[in-house]
């Protein structure tokens, strides 16, 4: 499975962004990560493959939502009312998935 991701950017606290993360075939349950730079990747979203069951860290809870649409491909991430902290690279990923896509970067000035 190849993963692109996409939607990053520069914005101020408090903007929005939505992230994208297309797929090369249909994917089971998926979830986004970030790496901040000098920290470990760290598990932000998860949700399931019929998107019934979705679930967050707890600093993004309220401000994050993982959605996906199948027939598409794609798994979305929007975030609203970023922060500094939300700064690093995201990643979409998967159960059995064997390589990783080349992330999308998110800077988050105060």
């Amino acid at each position: 499975v190849q993963l692109v991701e996409s939607g990053g950017g520069f914005v101020q606290a408090g903007g929005s962004l939505r992230l994208s993360c297309t797929t090369s075939e249909s994917t089971d349950a998926m979830a986004w990560y970030r790496q901040a730079p000098g920290k470990q990747r760290e598990l932000v979203a998860a949700i399931s493959s019929g998107s019934r069951v979705t679930k967050y860290e707890d600093s993004v809870k309220g401000r994050f939502t993982i959605s996906r649409d199948n027939a598409k491909n794609t798994i979305y991430l929007q975030m609203n009312d970023l922060k500094p902290n939300d700064t690093a690279v995201y990643y979409c990923h998967g159960p059995g998935i064997s390589s990783w896509g080349q992330g999308t970067q998110v800077t988050v000035s105060s």
